[in-house]
């Protein structure tokens, strides 16, 4: 029987104004899973409402308060693993090991998220003027807009709410048509349980036909005063010119086209688990994955069978098996747009090392290409799914020119024994993140997580995602004798 969820708004769960709802489908078996409220513009306004009405009391409220919360709320999302893992192998075709990563770093964000309510909140500036105190300080916007995707649900979800929530914003969170239920209402479950207030964070589910209306409410309501997105970059282009429209900053971390650099004095066999683990992790389908291994001539073809030959082993199939490592992709539609590249790169010339093979229930096998030439659509798109390839390159410098040639920026890994140069390597490469002995798979919350270029801009974790979603307002205090005029 299918699961039935409302929206939360000011901490009650209510249907959608007009009744309306949307099934909410398992990948694997094209079924229904769950069904859910549709919300429309009027429910936006409603939780908006609730938002800016919880706003003054919530920043108000002490930081040892709002710390006790995010803190009790990690306890409750690792004491769920077991459900939440079900989930997401129901909800976005999600494996054990994957669930159970989302979950762990999703307890560790809300317990960052604790941290930073006790962060400084600004600085002391320097003054030519006397008896003045000349202060740089952090105040939360008001209500911030949340939109967050189904790829790590629990990882990106709590990302998207925890800081702004720690920082004393309140929060409409909008979670993926895909994944309504693991980026969205089981989080905030998790912080109601937990004690948030009503109104500090509220949940709307749509409809994907919907999606431009809801998230156009949203953005347009003067009320919401900062916007964060994590997604494509199509989406994510969207959502940043309706923010610049009405003079909203907004956090975009979007798309990749990562590499991993496996230069001459590599250590093949490093390597090869490096690029295996890199590009495969949830089939493929996060924003950091290996897209391209640009490996040296002079080791590509030990290389190349290594890895091929590691990949060739790793299980496909049912998400909900144990022993399942790659799932499916998060439609059958991605998985279509999975073949339509290895299709495109096999008729013009491209060889297929292992995968390729057609599958059922949305499954991509575990695909990496060679022969990789700049007609071939692999070469500069976006792949996010179950396929990489592997690009011979004449050294560091060609290595470092081909890695920076995309549109792209978000992040890179350099396998290397000369660490030296490894360093030296990462640091010319046009990326908002780069990771030297190690692929590029990698989030830690108290790390300033973004891109650059088309990866987006804006950062999340530590200082910077504070930062992110604060004001920094300038203030004085004239604390000795009275200012002098002219006139």
């Amino acid at each position: 029987m299918a699961i039935t969820r409302d929206l939360i708004i000011n901490g009650e769960h209510v249907p959608a104004a007009s009744g309306k709802t949307t099934d909410d489908l398992n990948p694997y078996t094209g079924g229904v899973y769950a069904t859910v409220a549709a919300a429309g513009s009027e429910d936006v306004t409603r939780a908006v409402d609730a938002a800016a009405a919880a706003s003054e009391s919530w920043a108000a409220t002490p930081p040892s308060a709002r710390a006790r919360i995010f803190l009790k709320a990690a306890e409750i999302l690792e004491a769920r693993t077991d459900e939440g893992a079900a989930l997401m192998a129901q909800e976005v075709g999600g494996v054990r090991p994957w669930a159970e990563f989302n979950l762990q770093l999703a307890a560790d964000i809300m317990r960052s998220a604790a941290a930073a309510t006790t962060a400084p909140q600004g600085e002391v500036l320097a003054t030519n003027l006397p008896g003045k105190y000349s202060l740089g300080l952090r105040r939360p916007f008001g209500v911030v807009a949340a939109i967050s995707p189904w790829n790590a649900p629990f990882i990106l979800g709590t990302r998207a709410v925890a800081i702004p929530l720690a920082v004393g914003n309140t929060v409409v969170l909008k979670p993926s048509e895909d994944a309504p239920l693991a980026c969205g209402l089981f989080l905030a479950d998790a912080l109601l349980e937990a004690g948030i207030p009503d109104g500090v964070l509220n949940v709307v589910t749509n409809a994907r036909e919907d999606a431009h209306d809801v998230v156009g409410s949203l953005i347009a309501d003067s009320r919401v005063r900062c916007v964060n997105f994590t997604g494509s970059t199509k989406v994510g282009r969207i959502i940043g010119t309706l923010a610049a429209q009405h003079l909203k900053p907004a956090v975009l971390e979007l798309g990749g086209k990562n590499s991993l650099l496996v230069l001459k004095d590599a250590d093949i066999e490093y390597a090869a688990s490096a690029a295996t683990f890199g590009s495969f992790m949830n089939a493929g389908q996060i924003c950091m994955s290996v897209d391209r291994v640009l490996v040296d001539q002079s080791i590509a073809e030990e290389f190349t069978a290594r890895f091929a030959d590691k990949v060739s082993k790793l299980p496909t199939g049912d998400p909900a098996d144990p022993a399942t490592f790659i799932g499916p992709q998060v439609s059958q539609s991605a998985a279509d747009r999975q073949y339509g590249l290895i299709d495109d790169a096999v008729a013009k010339g491209a060889t297929v090392a292992t995968g390729g093979q057609r599958l059922q229930n949305a499954l991509v096998p575990a695909t990496v290409l060679t022969g990789i030439t700049e007609d071939m659509r692999v070469f500069g798109e976006e792949i996010f799914g179950s396929a990489t390839t592997v690009l011979p390159v004449a050294g560091a410098e060609e290595a470092v020119q081909l890695a920076n040639n995309t549109s792209y920026g978000l992040t890179a890994g350099v396998i290397t024994e000369n660490l030296a140069e490894g360093i030296e390597v990462a640091g010319r490469l046009r990326t908002g993140i780069a990771h030297v002995n190690d692929q590029p798979v990698q989030d830690e919350p108290m790390a300033p997580f973004g891109g650059i270029k088309e990866s987006g801009y804006g950062k999340f974790g530590g200082q910077a995602g504070i930062n992110s979603f604060t004001e920094l307002r300038w203030v004085t205090v004239q604390q000795q004798g009275h200012a002098q005029y002219p006139f």
